[in-house]
C-alpha cells in the first residue's frame, strides 16, 4: 500500500502482491515434516514471482496467516498507525521465504480457484449492455438477452440504434434521442449518466415491423483506460414496463377505464415530463458550452509563451463541477539560463473574476521573480511581500521548483501549497516537503523561505497540483497524498500527456472535482 509519511519521508514502493492467505480460527496448519517432499497428489501450487533484484518482499498483514514462534504460540503483533505498518514489513529475501506450504483444515486442502469474469457477468441478474465509443455493442449478458428476447447472434457487432430503433408507428417515440444524448454525455465527460424512466419500445421477435411496449429505467456507466479515456459504456437496464401498467391499471377504479377527466390529466402529465426532460437536455447543453467558454478563458490567462518550448511539460486546468467562472488556480514555466527552468502552481483563494484577477497578478510577479533573483525560496519572499500590497491575495498558496539538467537536481521551496511528488522510474514516489513554510503574507514581517533540493535521474517525473487534485470531504490530507502516490506508481512508463489523463482518471477527477485543478508533469 502507498503511504505518505511526515518530512523527509518517500512514499513507499506500490506493487500488487499476491500476499498470505487468512485461516479461520481454530484451523490447523499442517507444517511438512520435510520442505523437499513432494507437494500431495493434486495439490496445487501456484508458480512464485521471483522479486526484483536488490529489493525484498513486502508481506501485507491484512491478508497473511499470523507468525507464530516454534511453541506454536502467536509471535507479538506491532500496531500504531502508519509506523505500525511498516513495522510488521517481513524484510525476508525470496529464498528466506521459502516455497509455499499447503494449508489444511480438517484434514481437507482448501484450493481457491480463480474468478471467470466472463462467466460472472453472463450470470449477474441485472440485464446489462455493453458498448463500444462507436455505439457498437460488443457484449450482451444472459439477462438482457431475456429480457429483450434477442439472442447473442442477433445483437453483438450491431451498432446500438440499429439493434434497437424507435417504435415508427408511435409518433411521439423519443427513446433514441433521449438514450443518445445520455450515450454522449458519458462518452464527453467520462461520468455515469442516469436517465429518467423511458418508454423504450422493442421489435417483437419473429414479427417485422411490430413493436412491444416497454417502459425502462437505464443507467449508462463509462470505463475508463489508464490514459483517462472512455473504453466502453455498460449500459444497465430495468425493466420497469410491469409497474408502470400496474399503475396506470390502477389508476382507472373498478371500471377499468379512466374518465375523460383522468385521461386528460393522465396525458397532461406525460407532456409536462417530456418537456421537462427535454429542457433538461438543453440545460446540460447550454451548461457544457458555457463551461467550455469557461475553460477556454483560462486557459488563454494562464498562457505561458515558455512552456510552448517544452514537450516533456504537459498542464491541465479543470474548473470545480458545477461551476462556470474563471479561477483563482494558476501554472507557469520559466526559462532562466540554458538547461534552468522553473515551474509553479499556485492557488488564490475564492472563485470568480476577482480571484482570477488577483492570481492573473500573483503569476506575473512570480515570474518576473523568478527571473531576477537566485533561487525558489528568494522568488517566494519577493512574492510573499507583493501579496501584502495586493487585496484579496493573503493567504494565496505557491510552489516553484528549480529545474536544473545538468547538475540533475531539483530546487524548491513552497508557500503553504501541497507538497510536489517526484515519481522515479522504478515506481517509487518521493515527496517534496522539506521546505514548506506559511501561505503568502501569512507572517507580518517578511523573513527568509525555506529552500531544499533533490536529486533526480533522467526518466522520473515531476507532478505539480493544487489541492483540488487530492482533497476530499470529510476526508484526512494524508490519505489523499496516499492516493495520489498509489495511481502515480503504476503510471511510471507513459509520456507526460497521457501521465497526465490517467492520473486525472486514476484519482476520479477527468470531468472535475469539487475543487478546481490545476496539474503539471515534467518528464525530466
Amino acid at each position: 500500500m502507498t503511504a505518505v509519511g511526515r518530512p523527509g519521508d518517500s512514499l513507499a514502493q506500490y506493487r500488487p502482491g499476491a500476499g498470505g492467505s487468512r485461516r479461520a480460527p481454530g484451523e490447523a496448519r499442517e507444517e511438512p515434516a520435510d520442505d523437499r517432499s513432494p507437494p500431495p497428489a493434486g495439490h496445487r501450487t501456484a508458480p512464485s514471482r521471483p522479486a526484483p533484484r536488490g529489493r525484498h518482499r513486502a508481506v501485507d498483514r491484512a491478508t497473511s496467516p499470523p507468525r507464530r514462534r516454534r511453541n506454536g504460540a502467536p509471535a507479538p503483533s506491532a500496531s500504531g498507525g502508519r509506523h505500525a505498518v511498516r513495522s510488521v514489513l517481513m524484510l525476508r529475501s525470496v529464498e528466506d521465504i521459502g516455497p509455499p506450504r499447503p494449508r489444511m483444515r480438517t484434514g481437507r486442502k482448501r484450493v481457491r480457484p480463480e474468478l471467470d469474469y466472463r462467466l460472472l457477468f453472463g450470470a449477474t441478474p441485472s440485464p446489462y449492455l455493453v458498448l463500444a465509443p462507436d455505439l457498437v455493442i460488443v457484449d450482451v449478458n444472459e439477462a438482457y438477452l431475456r429480457a429483450t428476447g434477442r439472442t447473442r447472434e442477433d445483437l453483438v457487432g450491431q451498432h446500438v440504434f440499429e439493434a434497437f430503433p424507435d417504435n415508427p408507428a408511435d409518433p411521439d417515440a423519443d427513446g433514441v434521442r433521449n438514450l443518445g444524448a445520455s450515450l454522449e454525455r458519458v462518452l464527453a465527460t467520462g461520468s455515469a449518466d442516469v436517465m429518467a424512466v423511458q418508454k423504450y419500445d422493442i421489435p417483437v421477435v419473429a414479427r417485422p415491423g411490430v413493436f412491444e411496449e416497454r417502459w425502462w429505467s437505464p443507467v449508462n456507466t463509462p470505463v475508463v483506460d489508464r490514459d483517462g479515456h472512455v473504453a466502453w459504456i455498460i449500459h444497465r437496464v430495468e425493466d420497469v414496463t410491469a409497474f408502470v401498467q400496474a399503475r396506470r391499471f390502477r389508476s382507472r377504479g373498478e371500471g377499468g377505464r379512466l374518465s375523460e377527466r383522468e385521461e386528460g390529466m393522465e396525458a397532461e402529465l406525460y407532456a409536462r415530463a417530456r418537456e421537462l426532460q427535454r429542457l433538461n437536455e438543453e440545460l446540460r447543453a447550454a451548461h457544457a458550452r458555457e463551461r467550455e467558454v469557461a475553460v477556454t478563458l483560462q486557459e488563454a490567462m494562464l498562457h505561458s509563451p515558455d512552456l510552448a518550448r517544452h514537450e516533456n511539460v504537459a498542464v491541465r486546468y479543470l474548473p470545480a463541477i458545477g461551476s462556470l467562472n474563471v479561477c483563482g488556480d494558476w501554472y507557469d514555466t520559466v526559462d532562466l539560463t540554458e538547461g534552468r527552468f522553473t515551474v509553479a502552481v499556485g492557488d488564490v483563494v475564492g472563485h470568480g473574476l476577482e480571484a482570477a484577477t488577483i492570481m492573473g497578478m500573483l503569476r506575473s510577479a512570480l515570474s518576473a521573480a523568478s527571473r531576477g533573483v537566485a533561487g525558489p525560496a528568494q522568488a517566494l519572499e519577493v512574492l510573499g511581500m507583493y501579496a501584502r500590497s495586493v487585496e484579496g491575495a493573503l493567504a494565496a498558496t505557491a510552489v516553484t521548483v528549480l529545474i536544473d539538467s545538468r547538475s540533475k537536481l531539483l530546487v524548491y521551496s513552497s508557500a503553504g501549497h501541497p507538497p510536489p511528488v517526484l515519481l522515479h522510474a522504478d515506481g517509487t514516489c518521493e515527496l517534496l516537503d522539506k521546505a514548506t513554510d506559511p501561505p503568502l503574507g501569512a507572517r507580518p514581517e517578511p523573513v527568509p523561505r525555506p529552500q531544499a533540493s533533490a536529486p533526480y535521474r533522467r526518466g522520473d517525473a515531476l507532478v505539480l497540483y493544487t489541492d483540488g487534485l487530492i482533497e476530499r470531504r470529510g476526508e484526512d490530507i494524508d490519505t489523499g497524498l496516499d492516493r495520489l502516490g498509489e495511481t502515480l506508481g503504476g503510471l511510471t512508463d507513459l509520456v507526460p500527456e497521457r501521465l497526465a489523463d490517467a492520473l486525472l482518471a486514476g484519482l476520479g477527477v477527468a470531468g472535475g472535482g469539487r475543487d478546481d485543478i490545476a496539474l503539471v508533469v515534467v518528464r525530466l
